[in-house]
Order: C-alpha cells, then structure tokens, then sequence
C-alpha cells in the first residue's frame, strides 16, 4: 500500500472533459479574471484614494474587493493552465496550498458579509451612536479578527488533509483542489477530517449566514414600527440591497455544496456550482455594488475624470 509519501502530484480533471470547449471556456474564464481584477481593483483603489469613501461601510467594500481578486486568483490562473494543456498535474504541495487558501479566503467572506451586515444594522437601527460603535479602531479589529479566523480555520483544514494516506488513484474530480474531492482519494479513516468539514466549516459558514439574516430581520422590523415615510423605508433598504444580493450570491451555492452529501453522481454538479461561488460571485460583486450604490459611481466617475484631465 502507497502512502501520502509516495504522492507528488495530483491531476485535476478540470471543468470538463469534452477537449472542444476547451478554447472557448479558456477565453470565457479569461475573461471573467480580467473584469473581476479589474472591477475590484477599480473599487478597492477609489476607496482608498477618495475621502469621501473614507467610512466603516466602504472599509468593509474595500476588503471585499481585495478578498474577491485573492479569491479568484487561487483558482482560476490554474484553470486557465489546464485548458492549455493536456497534462493537467498540480503538486502535493500545491494542491495543499490552493485548498488552504481558498477555504482562509471563503471563510473570511462569509464572516466580513456578516460584519458588513451588523454595520448596516448599527447604522440604520443605532445612527446617533454609529460613529461611537463603528469607529475606526472597532472596524480595524474586526476585518483583523475575520481575517485571522479564516487563516487558522483553512490551517487545520489543510494540516489535517496532508496528514492523510492517498493509496489509490491521484485523479481529482474538480477543477481546483478541495476537501471533499481529496477526501474520496484518501485510504484509511477519514471520519475526523468529514467531522471537521460538516461542524467546523459548516459553524464557520452558517453562522454568519445566520447573523447576516438577523440583522436584517433587525433592520426590517425596526424600519417598519419606525420609519412611516415609504421615501424614506425605499432609501434605507436600498443602501442594504446591495449587500444582500451578494449575500445570496454567495451562500446560496456554498450551502448546496458543503451541506449536500457527496455521492460520484453529484460531482459534474458541484464543480458547476463551485463556478458558481468561485468565479461568478466574484466578479458580479463588484458589478453590484457600482451599479446600485451611487456614491460609488459619483467616485469612479470623479476618478476617471482625473485620469483623463492628466492624459
């Protein structure tokens, strides 16, 4: 019997194995890198660069953003690898690697949309103490606490799977290295790695999920006994739709996911739903958030005039 020792590389199969859409898909995914590298950056760069902008909402705009180009970035330059070539290896090492940050970047996600949420909710539910609660030091510690949890979550993760035995085949069943497909290769009891995927990561996962959905109950409720202008009601959801529907975006297939038991007939529809997640939320983000938020436009705007007043 082989063990882990013997394992120097894997082969992911990619996004399908049909070698005629191949060329197409490279300059679909191309494509979608390109937009979302550069519609993130364009937010995260006016959100440092413009005073305006210089508030707890768009702090939290501007991690998103940097968390969707990293995100993105972990999978989709080895995507478009494999779809140039038929030899479709990526190292032991490298393939820890990738799972390791893909699950510190989505797990980070999940909680700042949870942050971002409360932020919402302070601002509309508590506006005379909202620059008490989130001052500067309170948002500068929880983006840290976020991004460290998901550091140390995606650790054990990756500790825990390069721990295991891989005595059969080294065929990954997805286009980027995850837990669940690595799970099916590995030989020996891998129950504690399933126990930490299902408590650990799902606790991570769906608990902000559920706190985001809080806040707005919150924020529903109080706008409702509070607010009786509709102008006014219509103003303050719009400023959260946004956040929400990137919310949706987000958690709607990591549930189907992680939460759906895996079974060989359920592959071809997970690596589309990890599409999904991993390379369209991140790019419609920050298309979201340009075109519903008109303080972001007015700043882009103003950017792009500076740009071309010194051309």
């Amino acid at each position: 019997m082989l063990n882990q020792t013997s394992v120097t590389e894997f082969l992911l199969l990619g996004v399908t194995d049909t070698q005629e859409l191949w060329p197409f898909l490279f300059v679909v995914f191309l494509t979608i890198y390109l937009v979302n590298v550069v519609g993130n950056g364009a937010i995260l760069m006016i959100v440092i660069s413009d005073p305006r902008l210089h508030s707890p909402m768009y702090f939290f705009l501007g991690n998103l953003s940097c968390l969707d180009i990293c995100y993105s970035t972990v999978t989709l330059p080895k995507v478009l690898e494999n779809l140039l070539s038929t030899h479709k290896a990526i190292s032991f090492v490298g393939c820890i690697s990738q799972l390791h940050f893909f699950h510190f970047l989505g797990s980070t996600e999940s909680m700042l949309l949870a942050v971002m949420a409360f932020d919402r909710f302070v601002a509309i539910c508590k506006p005379l103490h909202y620059t008490v609660i989130m001052n500067h030091q309170c948002c500068t510690q929880m983006a840290s606490t976020v991004w460290v949890i998901g550091f140390f979550h995606a650790l054990m993760h990756s500790i825990m799977t390069s721990r295991l035995d891989f005595c059969g085949s080294n065929h990954i069943h997805h286009f980027f290295c995850d837990i669940k497909p690595l799970l099916e290769l590995a030989c020996g009891n891998t129950e504690l790695n399933q126990w930490l995927l299902n408590i650990v990561t799902g606790t991570l996962g769906m608990g902000p999920f559920f706190l985001t959905l809080l806040s707005y109950f919150y924020i529903i409720m109080y706008l409702l006994y509070k607010t009786h202008s509709c102008n006014m009601l219509h103003r303050a959801l719009s400023t959260c739709a946004s956040h929400f529907m990137v919310v949706i975006l987000f958690y709607a297939p990591v549930v189907f996911t992680y939460i759906h038991p895996a079974s060989s007939s359920s592959m071809d529809q997970e690596r589309i739903i990890a599409i999904m997640y991993s390379v369209l939320t991140p790019v419609l983000n920050p298309l979201i958030y340009t075109l519903r938020n008109k303080e972001v436009k007015r700043a882009l705007i103003r950017v792009i005039r500076a740009i071309r007043g010194k051309l």
